[in-house]
């Protein structure tokens, strides 16, 4: 089987790969979603960015409560994740594979474990619950082959798990605009970036609501909208 060009990622005959934009527009979303459903279901963990487990930890040990075992343990899920990706897109690589496709898939198939690990040990009284604490790996592991993906292999498109680089970026090439200063390289960035930006915001705020109406089943539209993304593809 000969090599493909990493640019292309084949789809299934039939299927129209989602742009770039769209495919970084879902998965902001999805990166939303999950990161604040983890967080209220898994007392405060952040399973889409490690940044804000530092935090907590920090907080934990000065201040000593619960869940610092979590938040620990999620942080070695997440790099273990992230190594993974390389792994798979250099297996992938060598065999003529669609690595976007691989990774997304096995992203699936987590966040489908992250649900069904919370969805049996419902209702979780406390962090050290072991439930709690596959769970919150699962979901680590999950997001972590998302970053891992983005960084390797989708480079080109806005980031899709944490904002704040995109926010800060938004607003100078915002301001530079109301100054007259805009050019179209600033106008074609504030287009790239705005949606992504938008749907993290949505699914953040609709991941909390959804856990609280149905619990670990609100995690089915986040494992569609991934399984989704791996059958359709992503335009180069």
């Amino acid at each position: 089987m000969s090599t493909l060009p990493p640019s292309v990622i084949p789809v299934p005959e039939g299927a129209t790969p989602l742009s770039s934009n769209q495919s970084a527009t879902l998965l902001a979303a999805v990166g939303g979603y999950v990161d604040t459903l983890g967080f209220v279901a898994l007392f405060g963990l952040f399973t889409a960015h490690v940044t804000g487990n530092f935090v907590l930890i920090g907080a934990e040990l000065a201040r000593p409560g619960h869940g610092v075992l979590l938040k620990l343990l999620a942080f070695p899920a997440f790099i273990l994740a992230v190594a993974a990706s390389r792994l798979i897109s250099l297996w992938c690589e060598r065999r003529g594979y669609p690595a976007v496709r691989v990774i997304l898939g096995l992203q699936a198939l987590l966040l489908l474990a992250f649900m069904l690990a919370g969805f049996y040990g419902h209702p979780i009284r406390g962090a050290e619950h072991p439930l709690a604490i596959t769970a919150g790996l699962l979901g680590a592991a999950a997001m972590g082959l998302q970053n891992g993906m983005g960084r390797l292999l989708l480079s080109k498109l806005t980031p899709h798990t944490v904002m704040t680089g995109n926010v800060t970026q938004l607003v100078l090439d915002l301001t530079d605009l109301l100054l007259g200063h805009g050019t179209a390289e600033v106008k074609g960035r504030v287009q790239k970036m705005l949606w992504p930006i938008v749907a993290f915001g949505a699914g953040a705020i609709l991941g909390a609501l959804a856990f609280v109406q149905v619990g670990w089943l609100a995690l089915v539209p986040a494992v569609g909208a991934v399984a989704f993304l791996a059958w359709k593809g992503i335009a180069a």
